[in-house]
């Protein structure tokens, strides 16, 4: 894992739904709407590969 400017560690493995960078990075990403990615994070958790997974499905 990789460290922010202040210290705290990134965890690139996740999706952080209530952040708008991150919502809007994999909602770009993945070619699909911003509600979408905070639809797929609500209903199979944070991970990243799932909820790509789950984008893909649906897309």
């Amino acid at each position: 894992m990789s460290t922010t400017t202040r210290g705290r560690a990134q965890d690139r493995a996740r999706v952080a739904g209530g952040q708008e960078h991150e919502v809007r990075y994999e909602a770009k990403k993945e070619g699909v709407s911003k509600d979408a990615v905070r639809k797929s994070v609500k209903a199979v958790g944070n991970s990243r590969n799932k909820v790509e997974a789950d984008l893909e499905r649906k897309h």
